[in-house]
């Protein structure tokens, strides 16, 4: 089990108030790690364990999530997202340090969405997009049966399940069954499954609800394009939520994809599914294209 993390708060350019949590030795290379929708940074736990010790792995709520302050209507974007992530690059790390910045799903969409930032450019070594999409994700999405066969009233549906703000429920075996169905694979880990069950359960339903719409209409083909650092494309096999046909769209149309690595019976929640491979594709970039870190910007309270 990893220490307790070290905790500080960013603000975000609008005033939403992000919360980051550092973990690892303060002089070790940087690697900062983004979320995805419904989840929090307890999320990334398996991972850090596997990256603790010789790295400094930084964690962020997104807003809306976990400990991060609730925005305002106008506060859910793709342009927020990437806002937040750029404040918090800016806030963690020493003038000139470069991290690695690693994506799930929700998470990976706000890389894409900051790639023709410059100061996402200046800051971000090389990048990781796990188990995510780019575009038009209602149709592509294969959460319910018949999605594939008749794809209007399919897309129509999960456009209809990503934008719901009605309550989950209580945990009870039914609740937990259909989250296990429609996010990760049938034989995960019980114990991975029940952690991220109770991850889920704790997002709030009106920022779950208020990030699925902007997931349904969501765009990010273009932004590809400007994501001229080396990276690495991760993706479950068995992924219903974003098929591996989105993880191999992305990988053709970025300049510098490195690898393309597909988690073999796997499904959506990779981080916690298959956590050491998805720390070894970040160390390895660490280790390819991060110099030794200079002194770190101290962390504000």
């Amino acid at each position: 089990m990893t220490a307790a993390p070290r905790r500080t708060t960013v603000l975000s350019p609008d005033g939403t108030r992000i919360n980051v949590e550092t973990h690892g030795p303060e002089d070790a290379p940087a690697i900062v790690l983004s979320h995805g929708w419904t989840c929090s940074t307890h999320f990334w736990r398996p991972v850090v364990e596997h990256l603790g010790a010789d790295h400094r792995v930084i964690c962020y709520d997104q807003r809306g999530h976990g400990a991060s302050s609730h925005p305002a209507r106008h506060g859910y974007s793709v342009a927020a997202l990437a806002d937040d992530l750029c404040a918090v690059l800016e806030a963690v790390l020493a003038p000139e340090e470069r991290a690695v910045v690693g994506g799930h799903s929700m998470g990976a969409m706000t890389v894409m969405a900051a790639a023709d930032r410059p100061r996402f450019a200046r800051r971000a070594a090389a990048v990781l997009l796990a188990s995510t999409g780019s575009t038009a994700l209602p149709g592509s999405s294969r959460v319910l049966p018949g999605a594939a066969r008749f794809p209007r009233l399919g897309a129509a549906a999960h456009r209809l399940l990503l934008g719901s703000t009605l309550p989950l429920g209580p945990l009870t075996p039914l609740t937990r069954a259909a989250l296990h169905y429609v996010t990760m694979a049938p034989d995960a880990d019980p114990a991975m499954v029940d952690y991220c069950v109770r991850i889920v359960h704790g997002c709030a339903r009106l920022p779950r609800g208020r990030w699925g719409r902007v997931l349904a209409h969501l765009e990010l083909d273009r932004g590809l394009a400007h994501l001229e650092m080396p990276s690495v494309v991760l993706a479950g096999t068995r992924d219903r939520l974003t098929p591996i046909a989105q993880a191999r769209h992305i990988r053709d149309l970025l300049p510098n994809c490195e690898r393309f690595i597909e988690v073999a019976g796997a499904g959506h929640m990779t981080p916690l599914e298959a956590p050491e491979t998805v720390a070894g594709a970040l160390a390895d970039l660490a280790a390819a294209h991060l110099r030794t870190p200079v002194a770190h910007r101290e962390e504000t309270a």
